[in-house]
């Protein structure tokens, strides 16, 4: 998952921040490590390059290595409730690394990482699922045609290593059709870089992405994160990372945490066209898990903003954006904030209008410790250090 900032606004040439964990208070809930993994992710870097010649079980083993060495210096927190986070491809190594710390826990006892749950968003659990997820979305959302879809279900068979030559061209069709959009909110508008519009408060702007760009490349700010000036460019793509391993499914790995006894908490955004909704729809019924609570709606002042179906030890939820702008870049940080302070008033923007949501939940204990895992095609979260430091302290 991405803890992201609430707006980016573009006023003067300053790129103003409005950051979730000053307003709000993040660590007075939880003890929150950003981990940037594999090495080269973000400001990370090695001084050996065969390090970036990385893959799922490099990065699973390395996280494990910086959690070992971060409680033995740290012990207060050896014996916290632990959770980790992650969105897109963290839907790999975030089960990845519980499955390692189970297993560890097996053969040392003294081992203390005191796991409880794992969450993962819009995440890629199975690379079939991921891929006839996301044309099955494309049509529904009437991005491709009759034609090509039914193309599609016809001629691919993505449970196969390759496709076949019609399937190819099928899914090269299907691909152009879907035009110039924002892949991760297909409702969003596109960026206009030459646009001059004042945006309210809370609006979207779809141009924030550059914002952060060129945020991060401030030597200013690098200087205040105290990181290793680097001798290129920062982009969110990591393009000197090789991949070498990458298992074309993981959802075995769920189904062995959940029998351990680990908590999941798998969620999706209704709009998000890269690692779809029925892309998570799919890989729950894969799962083959028996339904404890049905299908339910849930709401905020009597409009919906998502819908949960609840298994033995899962929960899969779909965020709808529908009338809450962006509700689904932060809806997972209200209610794990709510959930353990009982009722929280907080202001969303919907870009129209301000209002108040109260909410009050019961299906999570109070998070004490999280590790959030970010991965190579995602930005790093920039923390304002002084503001930590102003409005507390660790807990």
């Amino acid at each position: 998952m991405v803890l992201k900032y609430l707006f980016l606004k573009l006023e003067k040439s300053v790129v103003i921040w409005v950051q979730l964990w000053y307003l709000f208070d993040i660590n007075a809930v939880a003890n929150i490590l950003f981990l940037e993994s594999p090495a080269g992710v973000g400001f990370s870097y090695s001084n050996t390059s065969a390090d970036y010649i990385t893959g799922d079980e490099k990065t699973r083993q390395d996280s494990f290595t910086f959690l070992l060495n971060w409680m033995e210096r740290f012990p207060e927190y050896k014996h916290r409730d632990f959770y980790i986070v992650g969105e897109s491809y963290a839907g790999h190594y975030v089960p990845q690394l519980a499955q390692l710390i189970l297993s560890h826990r097996k053969t040392e006892p003294n081992l203390v990482i005191n796991l409880q749950g794992i969450a993962t968003g819009n995440a890629l659990l199975d690379f079939e699922t991921m891929q006839s997820g996301s044309y099955d979305f494309y049509w529904t959302h009437a991005l491709i045609s009759d034609e090509v879809h039914d193309g599609i279900v016809l001629n691919c068979n993505f449970s196969a290593e390759t496709t076949s030559e019609a399937c190819n061209e099928y899914i090269k069709q299907a691909d152009s059709s879907l035009g110039n959009i924002y892949a991760y909110d297909i409702y969003a508008p596109l960026c206009d870089p030459n646009a001059n519009t004042s945006l309210p408060v809370c609006g979207f702007d779809p141009c924030s992405d550059n914002y952060v760009n060129s945020y991060l490349n401030s030597a200013e700010v690098q200087k205040a994160l105290n990181v290793r000036r680097i001798p290129y460019s920062w982009a969110p793509c990591a393009s000197h990372l090789h991949w070498k391993d990458s298992p074309y499914t993981v959802l075995l790995v769920f189904q062995e945490l959940m029998q351990s006894g680990i908590r999941v908490w798998i969620y999706s955004g209704d709009t998000d066209s890269v690692l779809p909704v029925t892309t998570t729809r799919y890989d729950i019924n894969k799962i083959k898990i028996p339904v404890k609570t049905p299908w339910y709606s849930w709401y905020f002042q009597g409009e919906v903003t998502k819908w949960s179906l609840y298994f033995f030890t899962c929960t899969i939820t779909i965020l709808c954006s529908k009338n809450i702008m962006y509700v689904i870049d932060i809806s997972f940080f209200f209610q794990g904030w709510w959930l353990c302070s009982g009722i929280r008033e907080l202001d969303i923007c919907d870009g129209k209008r301000s209002r108040t949501f109260r909410a009050k939940l019961s299906t999570w204990s109070c998070i004490d410790h999280v590790l959030i895992l970010h991965q190579w095609h995602t930005p790093s979260l920039v923390i304002d250090k002084s503001s930590f430091l102003k409005k507390g302290k660790l807990i």
